[in-house]
């Protein structure tokens, strides 16, 4: 059985079958990228809900004045909530020891989606070496699925790109072996890496940009987002999400 396996999308993934494994939920543009950003900044924590209905009752239930309501649909903000999906709104000010309720069109599907798994590790490109360094450390033989959010139930660029960088340095790093949705993952990762590393931000911004997500986010006006998403090892945390509480917290 290969070590590592790669899900283009959520819905190929059965929550009973990650059972004793490692979920990584990747959604690049903006779902973990942006709760990366939410917890560096000091969230106290991150609760994915499916719906909007969800968000705001868990919201309302938590002590006056701790939680702020984040999230979109159709990549806009969501009205009548506090913060929309760009890693941009999260800042020191705007969310330092508040709980972050939050829902989203793809991403915290997936979260909720990967439940059944021993542990819920999110990825984005910009905690991506302090992920990597995480999975390396677990004991083998645990088994890892990077699974991806996609958009409206389509595979997605930017999401299987980051897979594919991710399964290229555990494959790498400590001969992990790689189903062929990981092995796939890593060739598209591959074709994007090679050449000079000086160039490599750029080029993951361009294969960004014409991707499914960012395509979608350069319509309604968002592309400064797909830059951000892009920052390479900006931060250096590894948000887990916890079944037993619902919650995201590093």
């Amino acid at each position: 059985m290969p070590d590592v396996r790669g899900h283009f999308l959520p819905e190929l993934v059965c929550s009973d079958d990650l059972a004793g494994r490692v979920a990584v939920v990747v959604d690049v543009l903006r779902a973990t990228t942006t709760i990366v950003a939410a917890l560096a900044a000091g969230a106290r924590a991150v609760v994915p809900c499916l719906t909007i209905d969800e968000a705001r009752r868990v919201a309302s239930a938590l002590p006056p004045g701790t939680a702020l309501l984040g999230g979109e649909r159709g990549g806009l903000a969501i009205e009548g909530f506090d913060l929309g999906n760009s890693p941009a709104e999260y800042t020191s000010q705007a969310v330092t020891g508040k709980t972050i309720v939050l829902t989203t069109t793809n991403g915290t599907k997936a979260l909720v989606r990967c439940r059944g798994a021993s542990q819920v590790v999110l990825a984005a490109f910009v905690n991506f070496s302090g992920v990597c360094e995480y999975l390396l450390r677990i004991e083998r033989p645990t088994l890892i699925d990077i699974v991806c959010a996609g958009t409206d139930s389509h595979q997605t660029q930017e999401d299987v790109l980051l897979a594919g960088a991710l399964a290229g340095r555990l494959a790498d790093a400590a001969g992990w072996q790689l189903d062929d949705g990981a092995a796939m993952a890593r060739a598209a990762w591959s074709a994007v890496s090679r050449g000079d590393d000086d160039e490599l931000p750029s080029r993951v911004i361009a294969t960004l940009r014409d991707s499914r997500g960012g395509r979608n986010l350069i319509a309604i006006g968002m592309d400064r987002d797909i830059e951000t998403a892009a920052e390479i090892d900006r931060f250096n945390i590894v948000p887990r999400f916890d079944p037993s509480t619902g919650a995201v917290t590093i």
